[in-house]
């Protein structure tokens, strides 16, 4: 995700290449959950903090698996709001699973305020969210959703509906196979056509859709 303010990664693949060959960089990563690292504290309780103002990089104390390219960027992995760089972040506590966490641990939401535009990446997160979760989210306009996994077709149109954003980026557990299925089901909850993928997404706040628009994204090579 790019703006004027920097560059966000969110929950990138422990190797990236971009379509040159170089790696993937950026101001911001953010790590939604340690998917087997023992690191994030899944035992302890959940961990909220506030960064007025931050202008180095965040030592990594969860373990994950970071990309070279991407050691410079300053890493957020647990909830709170943060004003990295000048990007705005909130890191909400959810969970991977529907009995809070009990089965797959902690899942963190991060929105990100670019050029004027909330976008939320939803992580792993496997739960429709509480009151208490959308207020603190608050309004977003964008909306990256996992499909597949704990989170299935129905639920994850449902979460969709639940955050009302204007654009929604549909990010599949698998691009294949039965991934490939559960993408088809989650367009059919949304009602739209399965459309060609596109490279890359431009969105201002002036461009915004009236009503809510499924984009799909090309996939990005695990090389």
């Amino acid at each position: 995700m790019r703006g004027r303010e920097g560059i966000v990664v969110s929950d990138a693949y422990p190797r990236i290449v971009g379509p040159t060959g170089r790696g993937l960089t950026a101001d911001v990563l953010t790590l939604s959950h340690p998917d087997g690292q023992p690191t994030l504290g899944l035992d302890a309780p959940a961990m909220t903090k506030r960064i007025d103002k931050v202008t180095s990089r965040a030592s990594s104390k969860t373990g994950a698996t970071i990309p070279t390219s991407l050691e410079s960027a300053f890493l957020l992995d647990s909830p709170g709001e943060y004003d990295v760089h000048e990007i705005l972040v909130t890191g909400v506590r959810t969970f991977r699973d529907e009995k809070q966490g009990a089965e797959r641990g902690f899942n963190t939401c991060f929105v990100f305020e670019l050029d004027g535009v909330h976008v939320i990446h939803l992580g792993d997160v496997g739960h429709l969210l509480t009151e208490e979760e959308l207020g603190e989210i608050g309004t977003v306009e964008v909306v990256c959703v996992p499909v597949g996994g704990s989170l299935q077709a129905a639920k994850a149109a449902e979460l969709v509906a639940q955050l009302d954003a204007k654009l929604v980026v549909p990010m599949p557990l698998d691009a294949d196979g039965a991934g490939k299925a559960e993408l088809d089901r989650f367009l059919h909850e949304m009602s739209v056509q399965s459309g060609e993928a596109v490279p890359k997404l431009a969105v201002t706040h002036s461009s915004l859709p009236t009503e809510t628009t499924v984009v799909l994204l090309e996939p990005r090579g695990r090389s």
